[in-house]
């Protein structure tokens, strides 16, 4: 099992630190890359046992055909990869896509 995040996906992750950090979510840079760096750890350790569903046509503009899988972080925050599923010789792939939060996206799911 491998877990690959686009170039696209991996440069939001610095620019979600920062964001996180500014608006006033985390009291220090450290704190908003720690909840960060447990995002992904969460979405590369956890994605495979998770239950996904198809994602809505609204998603197309990120991919085609893809699954997505939610991952809570607390009471308010619910975090949602996006990904295509590939099989190659016995290894199942997972592409991320996208990453989005229920802030941004529930209306479309």
């Amino acid at each position: 099992m491998n877990v690959v995040f686009l170039p696209e996906v991996q440069e939001y992750y610095d620019y979600l630190e920062q964001i996180l950090y500014e608006k006033g979510y985390f009291g220090s840079m450290e704190y908003s890359q720690r909840y960060v760096e447990e995002l992904v750890y969460d979405i590369r350790t956890y994605l495979p046992a998770k239950q996904h569903e198809p994602a809505q046509n609204y998603f197309d503009k990120y991919g085609k055909d893809m699954y997505y899988a939610s991952f809570r972080k607390n009471k308010q925050t619910t975090w949602y990869a996006f990904f295509n599923k590939y099989k190659e010789n016995g290894k199942t792939t997972y592409l991320i896509r996208y990453i989005a939060n229920n802030h941004t996206v529930a209306q479309y799911l």
